[in-house]
């Protein structure tokens, strides 16, 4: 990128936050910060090459020498292990603005929207991805993929020859991902015509597990306290706080979970944790089934603006309890801003003996017992 120096590179980022106890030692993370290290000083000196491709003598242009683009690195694990805060740590340090951090989601949309732009275009251009991917090497040397997966045939389809065109083009790749390049779109559709991709990303990348001993999600969890009472302002602050903490930052965007055939709204999710008002999930008609697929879906929901649940609210207060169960029994974590404390929301009504369990079970989904309980998630 440049060859100007900074102090902060990754690993002195990541040395500094243990000395000042914001992060605990820990081993696997050291090794993941020295191999990012190494990328980083690569990189400091690394001038690619502009084309690579039969694409650019149709065009009339010639490829310039370079050495070889660096090795990138391809972190993986399970979710609150540090895969996000250490590339975050390295793409901060990287100098210049010849680089991109995305969500894989939201950068292969827009591959897909760009082809069809190509194509409106130039209907000649059968395979407009050397192209596009010429394109994006212009402007950008290093891409960062944040949950780096593939779960459609429409990007498994098109991934081996845009990523055989980056690399050519001397793009080099970080990539974070729950899941090894080998179990990547398993037991997805024509999966053999996908499997081409992962030898090309194998040749190109370094793989590291990231299974650290620690859960960062879980600390973070611990740390923060997760119900919060009375309703205000400090509340709401305490989830703002607890979504950002939760999700390395990230804006969160709208879902849809699948049930049966329709779909339950999901206002705000973004790396397995799932926002909504009390409104979205006990006053409209939902039910075991909804609750079940939520708690399938994120490991951690935060619920926002649970009210007092007189005899009024009675079918309010039985949704809540319907709700608790699901995710308690699936172990899912929970952030929430209420009127009371749990065992003072429900005290009146034909609701308020079930309640009882509700509000015990609230109490106990704050303990770091519980916290720390899921597994995997």
């Amino acid at each position: 990128m440049s060859d100007s120096h900074t102090d902060d590179d990754p690993l002195f980022a990541y040395r500094s936050l243990i000395a000042d106890g914001e992060l605990h030692g820990d081993p696997i993370q050291e090794l993941a910060a020295e191999k990012l290290q190494s990328l980083w000083h690569a990189l400091r000196k690394y001038q690619p090459a502009r084309g690579g491709g039969s694409w650019r003598e149709r065009f009339g242009l010639t490829r310039r020498p370079s050495e070889p683009a660096p090795q990138g690195l391809y972190l993986y694990g399970p979710v609150g292990r540090g895969k996000s805060m250490l590339m975050n740590l390295f793409y901060a340090s990287v100098a210049g603005d010849q680089k991109r951090r995305v969500h894989f989601h939201e950068f292969m949309l827009d591959i897909h929207g760009t082809m069809h732009d190509w194509r409106q275009k130039d209907g000649k251009l059968q395979d407009p991805l050397p192209k596009i991917a010429a394109d994006i090497a212009a402007d950008t040397w290093l891409l960062c993929f944040d949950e780096f997966q593939v779960d459609n045939i429409a990007d498994a389809m098109i991934l081996g020859r845009l990523f055989e065109a980056l690399f050519d083009e001397g793009v080099v790749v970080v990539a974070t991902s729950n899941t090894h390049p080998d179990n990547l779109y398993k037991d997805g559709l024509q999966r053999d015509r996908f499997l081409p991709f992962i030898d090309v990303l194998k040749g190109r990348i370094d793989i590291l597990e990231l299974e650290a001993q620690r859960d960062y999600r879980r600390d973070r969890l611990v740390d923060m306290g997760v119900y919060h009472a009375p309703l205000g302002a400090e509340a709401d602050a305490a989830l703002d706080a607890a979504f950002a903490a939760l999700t390395d930052d990230a804006p969160g965007e709208a879902e849809e979970v699948p049930v049966m055939g329709r779909v339950v709204p999901v206002p705000k999710a973004a790396k397995g944790v799932a926002r909504f008002e009390f409104a979205d999930l006990c006053e409209k008609p939902l039910g075991a089934p909804d609750y079940l697929a939520i708690a399938k879906a994120y490991h951690t929901v935060i619920l926002a603006n649970v009210p007092l649940l007189p005899p009024a609210k009675r079918n309010e207060a039985k949704r809540m309890v319907t709700l608790i169960d699901a995710l308690y029994e699936a172990k899912v974590n929970m952030v929430v801003s209420a009127a009371a404390d749990p065992d003072a929301l429900c005290t009146e009504g034909d609701t308020a003996a079930a309640f009882e369990r509700t509000a015990s079970r609230l109490i106990e989904m704050q303990s770091e017992e519980y916290i720390r309980a899921r597994g995997g998630g």
